[in-house]
């Protein structure tokens, strides 16, 4: 004989959509999130399977079935529909080349005010860059301009590894703090 209660006589314990979420939120809530690989997506699905079964309540006889078959197809289409997703930045043929009609969708350029804060900063940061001294700037300039490694910065100024890595870490938090003097960054 089986412990598990039949459907049948699990839908005479659960007379109320409170008593139901209660029972199934945790068991669909798993099942979901097997179906989508997450967490947030999962807890999207279960809520909106739950508010289908509360707008036709008294039509459904089999509420614990009707509620893993909604979980199940709400799961599989929004799986599709993530898939119809394209980010503009990620817009390329299947030759590589990107697609104009997405490039030209988008202003990439900033609103004048925004331009005009991102010109004031730009300042900011120099005339903070000019207070550092000279090392300090070659070491920023290395780092920043010419992208290259704590391991090649040391190399090529003959410093340790650790020393770079400690006055770069100095110098920016000397650049943040003029910065933030300024009132560019709180």
């Amino acid at each position: 004989m089986s412990l598990e209660p039949s459907p049948q006589r699990e839908e005479l314990i659960v007379e109320s959509i409170e008593s139901l979420f209660k029972v199934l939120e945790s068991p669909l809530l798993g099942y979901a999130a097997r179906l989508l690989g997450g967490a947030d997506e999962a807890q999207d699905v279960v809520q909106e399977a739950f508010l289908r079964l509360h707008r036709q309540f008294e039509d459904v006889r089999d509420r614990r079935g009707w509620l893993y078959r909604t979980v199940h197809n709400l799961s599989i289409n929004h799986r599709r529909d993530e898939r119809k997703i394209v980010l503009l930045t990620q817009a390329h043929s299947d030759d590589g080349a990107r697609s104009v009609a997405v490039d030209d969708a988008v202003d990439l350029q900033p609103l004048p005010d925004e331009e005009l804060v991102r010109r004031e900063g730009i300042s900011l940061v120099r005339s903070a860059l000019q207070n550092l001294d000279l090392r300090n700037r070659d070491l920023i300039h290395l780092k920043f301009q010419e992208r290259l490694s704590y391991k090649q910065i040391s190399e090529r100024t003959g410093l340790t590894v650790s020393h770079v890595g400690y006055l770069l870490h100095h110098a920016l938090k000397s650049l943040a703090v003029q910065v933030a003097k300024a009132g560019l960054i709180p």
